[in-house]
């Protein structure tokens, strides 16, 4: 006798806030209920607010919500905030903020469940308040995070008046790092950076004026500032008094201090470092010449943020470095006559705006990166430095943000140890292995969180670790150790729902035998280190890439980068017509549905709204101009008939990826299915199908597509717009798929990919009308467009199985009745037990970005 199946339902639809399992009650067979009707939603991430936040429609990432104006919303000097659970008001149960130079406002207390309502008025420059705006709702539930820090006057009060203030908060621990810092490991590593400092000729660096320069005299500033934190020894504080008296003999220009933002904090910060720990024995005409240098830095770069940073998606600049040091000026001049009024105001902005818009945009709390992995790392120093220092001067922990909370686990899963990373954004294709920002911020993770994802990752990362230099002097002073064991608990895939990304490893701990794939359909969408890539994949085995996007990273914005980095052809997804996405938000996709067991994993994109045409933001447009480049349809941009583009991605574990794409336009269209791979393609026209083998790697791949219209299979090595120089050793060739259909209004396309040690070791693939089998798998799968949306994936000795559309499936010889028509239904073992869940689409949060 059968026992009776355990029942878990995730029945999501398109305004669901969260995927939840609950108790499902089995009930006999009978038809599904109406699919629900999805309407993709027509909103999404806008680069630059044009709506105030938040309204009704929005659903809140955290509790209390940050209140923010659009920047042209003001028409005064100042802005004021009113907040309160009534709509009239009331006196005394109204929060009402101070008069403001910026356009948000956090309210610092946890907010009650229930509607709120908010308003915002300008205020003239004498003082003068306008009306009212009219009343904004919105409403908090349960489902948003709490994380409340202290006003600023809670902050100003315990702000550091000596000097050396920078690493204030190492404080505690600086007096044994110093008594025991020659047994540290990396002692040796300071020293020999603190030497290459000393040695440097910085009357040639600083004569000649340029931003790598400036960026040398930065870094070598940071060594030796490190250095004589911990060592004292007098030849590490004479070297910094040299160079900034070199520094104030040459003095900077407008022209040149303001000459890109990156130059003016390099600039900036070689004054600022050298001016906090050297404070006591500079004379006053060197403070004065400090201040005022730093006061034009502050003063410029505050007002062109006011207003501008709160309402921008992700100004990348502004977060990796600028934020940290306009801040760190702040602090060291809030107290200084003739600086402290300014100061201290640009102060409560960049505290202000941390707690608004960090750690990663405000609208994350994955703990992953929205621009991708190879540009994660240009943000570490400012995601270790600011939670730690805000802490220490509010007293309150900023790590404990959903976003930090995750971010050790993120790490593993984005790019795990002794493996190329999962792929997504600019430069993530230039190593092989984790560099050592990643190793030090799982280092700091696990030392300030107990995170043991973060443990184990640094454990295997120590190496890197060890030769980062910018959180050396943390690491000196805090040295509690951590777990360095992988939680059992950890599960073979990740869902990144405010970003858009999904990780499946097939065994994370043991990489020679893991399969990883990662899959990104995001409503961030394409722009900034984002790339035009909404339903791609990527697929390594071994950690050595197999299917991977292609094209090199030769600039941010050259030739080849924009046409065969950043376009849509560069990436395992689709090309409409020969058109790619665009390069703007408004190019976004949604991962709506994602689950797995023991032997399943599965998700499913839509990236139906991603082929919007060209891309209309300004950046994009210089830098199109500048590159002698048309966004025509001849170089792959402009619009499309799409009108359906879903992909469901399904992982049988270990070694097999099943892709299923449902693809319809409003008339008909050709389809390039696109797959990039540093080897080249064995093709078989036949069969359409190829192989691939990868001798370097000791793998080969398989890859066997199934359709209902004919497909055409080609490849070639050339790139739509080559690198620049053509260089084969630092540009080697690739090697690009296209399977395609021509003039098709609707089409599905089902491709089997294997990967293994070798060609003769990959499990046979056959067909029989509809049903393809493959090793111990039974495929099932509506191939016609007129036919009615149908997969079903069956092992056949394991009883796990996968159903997506109308049908009611057999689980494990019992009828399973679908509560809902064309939801995807998986019966899979967790760890070891059996059960079932039903999923529906779920919208991400932000697409709830609406006008009302």
């Amino acid at each position: 006798m059968k026992k009776p199946l355990r029942y878990i339902a995730i029945a999501l639809i398109a305004t669901a806030a969260s995927c939840a399992k609950e108790e499902l009650v089995p009930e006999e067979p009978s038809g599904p209920a109406e699919a629900v009707t999805v309407e993709t939603p027509q909103e999404w991430h806008d680069k630059i607010r044009v709506l105030p936040y938040p309204k009704m429609s929005n659903e809140l990432y955290v509790n209390p919500v940050p209140l923010i104006v659009p920047q042209d919303s003001a028409d005064g000097k100042w802005l004021q905030f009113s907040l309160s659970s009534s709509e009239s008001f009331p006196d005394g149960s109204t929060i009402v903020s101070d008069t403001l130079a910026w356009n948000m406002f956090n309210p610092h207390v946890l907010l009650e469940n229930g509607i709120w309502y908010w308003r915002y008025r300008s205020v003239s420059e004498d003082g003068t308040p306008q009306e009212w705006s009219d009343t904004i709702a919105f409403e908090v539930t349960g489902s948003a995070v709490p994380f409340v820090t202290p006003d600023f006057s809670a902050f100003r009060q315990n702000l550091p008046h000596e000097h050396p203030r920078l690493y204030c908060w190492l404080r505690p621990y600086i007096g044994t790092a110093r008594e025991q810092a020659e047994e540290h490991p990396e002692y040796a590593s300071l020293l020999s950076r603190a030497g290459t400092a000393m040695s440097a000729d910085y009357s040639a660096l600083i004569s000649s004026f340029r931003e790598e320069n400036m960026e040398t005299v930065s870094t070598y500033v940071d060594h030796l500032y490190q250095a004589y934190s911990l060592t004292e020894e007098s030849a590490y504080s004479e070297k910094l008094h040299e160079i900034l008296g070199i520094l104030l003999s040459r003095g900077y220009s407008d022209a040149e201090l303001f000459s890109s933002n990156f130059c003016s904090t390099y600039i900036a910060y070689s004054h600022l470092a050298a001016y906090d720990i050297l404070y006591e024995s500079l004379t006053g005409a060197e403070r004065e010449a400090v201040e005022t240098l730093l006061m034009r830095y502050l003063s410029s770069y505050f007002r062109s943020n006011c207003g501008y940073q709160e309402n921008h998606i992700f100004d990348n600049h502004f977060w990796q470095k600028n934020l940290r040091v306009q801040f760190q000026t702040a602090l060291c001049l809030f107290d200084k006559a003739g600086c402290d009024d300014e100061a201290l105001r640009a102060l409560e902005y960049y505290y202000e705006i941390w707690t608004a818009r960090a750690p990663a945009s405000g609208f994350n709390r994955d703990g992953a990166w929205i621009n991708g992995t190879g540009y994660f790392e240009a943000n570490v120093t400012t995601l270790a430095y600011m939670p730690m220092i805000l802490s220490y001067i509010a007293r309150s922990d900023f790590l404990q943000h959903p976003w930090y909370r995750e971010a050790g686990q993120a790490l593993v899963y984005s790019w795990p140890p002794e493996s190329a990373s999962a792929g997504f954004g600019d430069n993530s294709e230039e190593y092989d292995t984790p560099q050592r920002h990643r190793a030090a911020f799982a280092d700091f993770l696990a030392r300030e969180l107990g995170d043991s994802y973060a443990g184990w990752y640094a454990d295997k990362c120590i190496s890197q670790m060890r030769n980062d230099y910018e959180l050396r002097l943390y690491r000196m002073c805090c040295t509690s150790a951590y777990d360095t064991d992988l939680p059992s608990d950890a599960p073979k895939m990740k869902w990144y729902r405010d970003i858009g990304e999904v990780v499946i490893n097939s065994d994370l701990e043991n990489i020679d035998n893991s399969l990883n794939v990662s899959f990104r359909s995001s409503t961030f969408g394409s722009g900034s280190h984002t790339l035009a890539d909404q339903n791609s994949f990527n697929l390594l085995y071994r950690g050595e890439r197999i299917y991977y996007h292609s094209g090199y990273y030769t600039s941010f914005s050259d030739a080849h980068t924009l046409l065969s980095y950043r376009h849509t052809r560069a990436h395992n997804s689709i090309l409409v017509n020969g058109i790619g996405q665009p390069f703007s938000t408004q190019g976004y996709g949604m991962v709506v549905r994602a689950d797995g067991g023991d032997n399943i994993a599965y998700c499913v994109g839509d990236a139906s709204e991603a082929y919007g045409g060209i891309s209309n933001d300004p950046m994009w447009i210089q830098n199109f101009e500048a590159a002698g480049i048309e966004q025509s349809v001849e170089n792959g941009f402009g619009t499309t008939p799409l009108t359906k583009y879903r992909r469901h991605m399904i992982v049988l574990y270990p070694d097999i990826l099943l892709i299923y794409d449902e693809l319809e336009a409003s008339e008909a269209a050709s389809w390039d299915w696109l797959l990039h791979s540093p080897e080249q393609f064995s093709i078989d026209a036949a069969s359409s199908g190829m192989t691939s083998e990868f001798p370097e790697n000791n793998a080969a791949a398989a890859v066997d597509f199934f359709s209902g219209e004919s497909l055409a299979l080609s490849q070639t090595d050339e790139f739509f717009s080559p690198p620049v120089p053509e260089d084969p050793e630092r540009y080697p060739a690739q090697w690009h798929l296209t399977a395609r259909i021509e003039k098709a209004p609707a089409a599905r396309i089902l491709a089997v990919i294997r990967v293994g040690d070798s060609l003769g070791s990959l499990p046979e693939v056959s067909r029989s009308d509809n049903v393809i089998t493959c090793g111990d798998w039974r495929i099932e799968a509506a191939l016609d467009p007129s036919d009615p949306e149908h997969l079903e994936v069956r092992n056949t000795s394991g009883g796990a199985v996968y159903s997506y559309g109308y049908d009611n499936p057999v689980l494990d010889g019992q009828d399973y009745s679908r509560a809902c028509s064309l939801s995807s239904v998986l019966y899979d073992a967790e760890d070891g037990v059996f059960s079932v869940s039903e999923m529906s689409d779920c919208s991400p949060i932000s697409t709830k970005n609406t006008t009302y």
